[in-house]
């Protein structure tokens, strides 16, 4: 452990970690763009900046390690003139059509650019003379290069969360470009379509089709665990009134934030599906057609088959298969039935994936 001071405050840290870190830890913010814990730390924004003690330039606090005996500013004047200088420069580069932009009410540039009081940008970015086609020929995913920050939180998401490298940075001339895989050859891309890619983007420029239809200040949150399998994954369920609409990974202890392409895009559309069966069904002998039954009655029938067969052929007669999208408790009950009630170790799952 080493010693340090943070805008005047003794500050205690392990000395492997960033300033970031340490100033997290200590409750002390400091702003951020590029960086996406365990995902991105390029320091490329240069939001982050913060004055050190000893050295001539603004340090990154994202990728600076502390060093004991560090007197550091994270709000001086020369700190907060920086910060300022570089919105200008991204948003000069950035289409501000905010009211028919996905991402409307959950901006980090914006709401950076309305913290250090940023309306109009001073310059005039080069971006607005390079012509580059919006790419959403990808069912669930697009991306509109005129509202990029190249901060590159997408390629850090996809090459260390996801592990694909679809998407790379690249150059047309001297600018810099994001080479997102959602033209109409996206299938032959190596994208898997999880989408941790526009979960990462902090604008509306890689963004998921289903956040065009609602904004993020007209829902509400509801946590849960993702129904497709049984990892665990944590996840948001975005409410709008009282539908689904949307999910959003959590930092939960399976998943930290990721999803697969079934469970972001996949895993709530049946809830509101209108074949969705609402009631147990038992098929009448006579007719041959399933009519709708209460639970005890459909219970009682199961129970007494299983009974029948018990009592019958003996318990070595039955077996109890989990499905491996259940919880792992769902499947505790599982087994426990089958070992008690059935009376047999005859029990497997169909996790073979």
């Amino acid at each position: 452990m080493i010693q340090l001071t943070i805008n005047g405050q003794s500050v205690t840290a392990e000395e492997d970690i960033t300033i970031l870190q340490a100033a997290k830890r200590a409750g002390i913010r400091i702003p951020t763009l590029c960086y996406l814990e365990n995902v991105s730390n390029i320091g490329s924004c240069r939001m982050c900046v913060v004055e050190v003690n000893g050295s001539d330039k603004l340090l990154t606090a994202c990728n600076t390690e502390v060093k004991d005996g560090m007197v550091i500013e994270t709000e001086n004047d020369r700190v907060i003139r920086a910060r300022r200088s570089m919105l200008h420069l991204l948003l000069s580069n950035h289409h501000q059509d905010c009211f028919s932009c996905s991402a409307d009410g959950s901006c980090e540039l914006r709401a950076l650019c309305l913290e250090y009081g940023i309306t109009v940008p001073d310059y005039h970015g080069t971006q607005y003379d390079i012509e580059e086609p919006e790419l959403n020929s990808h069912p669930f995913l697009g991306y509109r290069p005129e509202l990029c920050i190249h901060c590159q939180r997408c390629v850090g998401a996809c090459a260390n969360q996801s592990g694909r490298y679809a998407i790379t940075a690249g150059q047309i001339g001297t600018y810099n470009v994001i080479n997102a895989p959602f033209g109409p050859d996206w299938r032959s891309s190596l994208c898997e379509s999880c989408g941790n890619c526009a979960q990462a983007c902090p604008t509306g420029a890689l963004y998921k089709k289903a956040s065009e239809k609602y904004r993020i200040y007209d829902t509400e949150r509801v946590r849960t665990t993702c129904p497709h399998c049984a990892v665990g994954c944590q996840y948001d369920l975005i409410v709008q009134n009282n539908r689904i609409v949307d999910v959003e990974g959590a930092d939960g202890p399976s998943n930290h934030g990721m999803l697969c392409v079934k469970g972001r895009f996949g895993s709530y559309r049946f809830v509101d599906s209108p074949e969705r069966l609402t009631d147990p069904l038992i098929k009448d002998r006579s007719t041959g057609k399933f009519r709708k039954a209460t639970w005890e009655e459909a219970l009682d029938l199961v129970a007494g088959k299983f009974t029948e067969l018990k009592n019958t052929y003996g318990p070595e007669s039955l077996a109890g298969f989990a499905c491996s999208r259940s919880a792992n408790e769902d499947i505790y009950m599982l087994q426990k039935m089958v070992r008690t009630a059935f009376g047999t170790n005859n029990t497997d799952n169909c996790a073979r994936v």
